[in-house]
C-alpha cells in the first residue's frame, strides 16, 4: 500500500467512525497529538489502547463528525492531510473548521499524527 492509499484508508476510517480501521493504519506504538490540551503538544495519546479511547471520545462528543475536502501531500516519510471538520456536539453547538494532520510514516503505517486546526471565535 502506498502512503497515499494509507492516508485515504485512514480518512475513510474517520468518516466511518471505525476505530479498528484507524488503528490498523497506525503502528503499535503510534502517537496522537490532539489539537487541544493543557500543554504545547495538545492532549497526547500513545499506543493503541490510548488511541482507541481518544478516537472514540471524539465521536462521543461529535456523533455526526465528518472530515471533508480532504487533500494529502507526501514527501518521504512525512505527510500532511488538509481537511474541513464539521460536527455537532451533544449540547447542540456546531463546529465547522479547517485543519490539517502532520504525519510521520514508519514501515507503511502512521507512527505520529499531529493535529492542527483553526480556532473559531
Amino acid at each position: 500500500m502506498t502512503t497515499l492509499e494509507l492516508l485515504d484508508k485512514f480518512a475513510a476510517g474517520w468518516n466511518a467512525h471505525d476505530v479498528d480501521a484507524l488503528l490498523d493504519c497506525m503502528t503499535d506504538d503510534g502517537v496522537f497529538y490532539g489539537s487541544a490540551g493543557t500543554g504545547p503538544d495538545g492532549a497526547t495519546s500513545r499506543g493503541k489502547d490510548e488511541l482507541r479511547k481518544s478516537y472514540a471520545a471524539l465521536w462521543a462528543t461529535f456523533p455526526d463528525a465528518a472530515w471533508n475536502d480532504v487533500t494529502h501531500f507526501v514527501s518521504g516519510d512525512r505527510a500532511v492531510t488538509e481537511w474541513r471538520f464539521t460536527g455537532t456536539k451533544t449540547d447542540g453547538s456546531k463546529v465547522d473548521v479547517r485543519g490539517c494532520d502532520v504525519f510521520l510514516i514508519r514501515d507503511g503505517k502512521i507512527a505520529v499524527k499531529d493535529t492542527f486546526r483553526k480556532q473559531t471565535l
